[in-house]
């Protein structure tokens, strides 16, 4: 870089120092932070089709601290989004919270109701492996909270056919791209477009009718 005026050393020095620290964070907004090193928080993984929509979703509760896009349950480790389809991972998204403000049984709740839970074949507009849905589960506990929920929605008989989202085992998690991260803030009007054209929220509406959550 070429100085034109004359600079002391230490405000060179200084200039390089915060020329550095530029370069270090360049591109920071796009990685995701990382919540899940804090002790208040727990964690769970769900795959709901396309996690950007399932992103904007869980970052609607309060006591949902951070949503991260990403990949899992497939056949090889550090997939991609070129990659993961022919690999078997899903798209889900991993959602740290505050148990304290928020308790497991309600994200379970409010993210089937904002699925289509009948569909095995993927979601929406988008259709494959990939785009199927499912509840990671890390203990017995949550696996007794996700199977009497899905229990209960049945007998109830509120949906036009039965649940087929699996409830599986918690499996690695890969965080996606740093593009994928809150896609739905960084590009709004695409993110929309897609959202209407896909037809999400009109299926959700006709699944669960007056039973779904807003």
């Amino acid at each position: 870089m070429k100085l034109t005026h004359p600079l002391s050393i230490s405000l060179f020095a200084g200039g390089l120092a915060a020329l550095a620290t530029f370069f270090l964070n360049a591109g920071a907004q796009d990685r995701p932070s990382i919540a899940t090193s804090q002790a208040d928080v727990e964690t769970a993984i769900f795959a709901g089709g396309c996690f950007w929509c399932v992103e904007s979703d869980f970052d609607k509760l309060p006591g949902v601290r951070e949503t991260i896009s990403g990949y899992t349950a497939g056949n090889t480790t550090n997939p991609t989004y070129k990659t993961h389809t022919k690999q078997g991972h899903l798209e889900a998204v991993k959602v740290v919270y505050d148990p304290s403000e928020i308790e497991y049984a309600e994200l379970v709740s409010y993210f089937v109701r904002h699925i289509d839970p009948t569909d095995d074949g993927g979601q929406f507009c988008d259709r494959g492996n990939s785009y199927r849905t499912a509840v990671f589960v890390g203990n017995e506990e949550e696996r007794t909270e996700v199977e009497s929920q899905f229990n209960e929605i049945d007998q109830a008989g509120i949906l036009p056919a039965p649940i087929v989202t699996r409830v599986l085992d918690e499996q690695p998690f890969y965080e996606a791209e740093g593009y994928h991260q809150n896609y739905y803030q960084k590009n709004p009007a695409r993110y929309k477009l897609y959202r209407v054209g896909c037809g999400r929220d009109k299926r959700v509406a006709d699944v669960w009718g007056g039973a779904g959550d807003s």
